[in-house]
């Protein structure tokens, strides 16, 4: 990877399920109800989102339960505006949103993200 192509990689460490449209999104968030959605809001644009995205996928254990939902806001502003809305927290990017019975249990952004931290809210 060169020095400026750090938005440009498809090379996702976890098998994150792509959300791409507002019935994918309502199907994620009923989803929750049998086990949490983590949702990464990122930007393929910002070298702080890429890092972020990073750490939480070199952190990510594989004994962590729930659904990975990607949301790339820079194609899909309209769904990640609209989770925004759901889970009634302020947009922001990078940021990592998860929903356990429908309901928001963690909310955090940039150098917040934390996937220890998202374990021990879901387990």
């Amino acid at each position: 990877m060169g020095l400026f192509s750090y938005g440009k990689s498809n090379s996702k460490k976890l098998d994150w399920i792509e959300i791409s449209s507002i019935e994918e999104l309502d199907q994620a968030i009923e989803k929750s109800m049998d086990e949490p959605s983590i949702f990464f809001k990122h930007s393929t644009r910002c070298s702080i989102s890429s890092m972020a995205l990073n750490r939480f996928e070199s952190d990510w254990g594989e004994d962590c339960q729930g659904n990975l939902y990607f949301i790339d806001l820079i194609k899909n502003r309209d769904v990640s505006n609209a989770l925004a809305d759901k889970a009634n927290v302020h947009h922001q990017s990078p940021q990592v949103i998860v929903l356990k019975s429908k309901e928001r249990v963690f909310n955090a952004s940039h150098s917040a993200i934390s996937a220890t931290e998202i374990f021990e809210k879901i387990n």
